[in-house]
């Protein structure tokens, strides 16, 4: 059975996993976007960017910071980002509105470089992510506990990740990126969202 903490029922008596249940900002993304399957690959980019910023942080903060990350990194264009020079690194030390570390705004420059490279060897990061789908797909969890902080897969995508010079990849944020991209359906079995999600993975086609 379900344990209180693990599902939160909201006012509009929806079941939601407790992290998605407040505040409202929490609620949006849980509902309309976490664990829903997505192959764009700006949408991946971001991804993959704001799991990195996430490091050492809350999610909350990442959220709160998303709209002028996106505004910072024009609006995660990997073609864009990728010609950023030092010069908007200085610039985006400088500003406040945004996580001003060093390592992850320039391996976020540098991720989009990667992502050029990959373009231009003829794939994408959409297929290099979704090859680490696990097949079998994990079963619905029951308990929070039962979510891993990393698996084979994520670990093996980020080895793959590394190979080809991405950084801040490591295995437990490309499982969360895996999670939020719906590589792997997380929401537990009595969220509301699980259902929609798992259609939506049965309908899409893989990018492989």
């Amino acid at each position: 059975m379900t344990e209180p903490d693990d599902v939160q029922v909201g006012d509009d008596g929806r079941k939601r996993c407790s992290w998605g249940h407040e505040p409202d900002i929490y609620a949006v993304y849980h509902d309309g976007e976490w664990g829903r399957p997505t192959t764009d690959e700006r949408t991946l980019f971001e991804k993959i960017c704001l799991e990195g910023f996430q490091s050492g942080l809350s999610w909350l903060t990442i959220l709160r910071k998303r709209e002028a990350f996106r505004e910072v990194f024009a609006n995660f264009d990997a073609a864009t980002v990728a010609k950023f020079d030092d010069a908007d690194v200085e610039r985006l030390l400088d500003d406040a509105r945004i996580i001003r570390h060093r390592g992850k705004i320039e391996a976020t420059i540098n991720n989009a470089r990667q992502m050029v490279a990959l373009w231009d060897e003829g794939t994408t990061l959409a297929r290099v992510i979704w090859s680490h789908e696990p097949d079998p797909s994990p079963p619905a969890p029951q308990h929070m506990s039962d979510v891993p902080a990393t698996t084979p897969e994520s670990t093996a995508l980020s080895k793959e990740l590394k190979k080809r010079g991405f950084r801040f990849v490591g295995p437990t944020t490309a499982y969360a990126a895996m999670q939020a991209m719906g590589v792997v359906n997380d929401h537990m079995a009595q969220c509301h969202v699980r259902a929609e999600c798992e259609q939506l993975r049965r309908a899409m086609t893989r990018p492989l």
